[in-house]
């Protein structure tokens, strides 16, 4: 009789023990009775009956999500490589328990089709230039589609575009292209401004002969400073027309 009461004691206690379930702060128990859903319990000390009730343990936390690479043809015939990451957390735990058989599979699975659609809408240029854009596109739409698990998508991160050596090479090429078409462009528009200041300085000579002269012996200055040659410079009469009249004044006398 003393060795049944232990033995039922003994079986009371593992019960009892087998019952209790810890769950941490960030952790929930999705709980069925019987198979069917009764409750989410936790955090804390909550009590399962074994063969009674089952508990789905659910984190609350965000979690990261490496998205493998994936083949994406852009919208203009461009074959790429890209992976990402996901950032995510279960919002509802029913339903990310009841509504799907594996909210992490399922997850990973959307975002790598989702990666695929999205950025084959967009060109290669759009993919290396606006990624803050397409990480928000991909996130708008994974974020609809698992809402009914449950599940609430807070950011998306392209982490790399890689692209062949015969694509990296049209994309240098092109760079190269476009730096030299600038520079045309920098220097077309240097030589119309130049032009533009020439015709106003000889719009404001041909109004003032003084100024016309002045400029002529300031170049016959800078010319006479050269004496590797020779350089026969036409003078305007205008020029010397007062040095004429001056000398034959002075042949005439007083």
């Amino acid at each position: 009789m003393l060795n049944f009461a232990l033995g039922a004691l003994a079986l009371v206690v593992v019960l009892v023990a087998a019952s209790l379930r810890i769950l941490r702060e960030y952790e929930r128990g999705v709980v069925f009775l019987l198979g069917r859903f009764q409750a989410v319990k936790g955090p804390g000390l909550i009590v399962v009956v074994p063969g009674i009730q089952q508990m789905v343990r659910v984190d609350l936390r965000t979690l990261v999500l490496d998205v493998p690479s994936q083949d994406v043809i852009s919208r203009d015939n461009v074959s790429v490589k890209v992976n990402a990451v996901v950032y995510f957390r279960v919002l509802d735990p029913q339903r990310a328990i009841i509504q799907v058989a594996n909210y992490l599979e399922a997850t990973s699975q959307l975002a790598q089709t989702t990666l695929r659609s999205v950025l084959g809408k967009h060109e290669l240029d759009e993919m290396l230039a606006e990624r803050e854009k397409l990480n928000l596109d991909i996130q708008t739409v994974l974020d609809q589609q698992t809402d009914a698990w449950g599940i609430k998508v807070a950011n998306v991160e392209i982490k790399h575009v890689d692209l062949n050596e015969t694509m990296v090479r049209a994309i240098a090429q092109q760079a190269e292209a476009e730096r030299a078409r600038r520079a045309k462009v920098i220097h077309a528009e240097g030589e119309l401004q130049a032009s533009e200041k020439l015709l106003q300085a000889a719009e404001i000579l041909s109004g003032r002969p003084e100024a016309m002269q002045l400029r002529y012996l300031q170049t016959l200055t800078q010319i006479a400073g050269d004496k590797t040659s020779t350089v026969v410079f036409p003078v305007p009469v205008d020029v010397i027309g007062p040095v004429l009249e001056a000398a034959a004044r002075i042949k005439r006398g007083p």
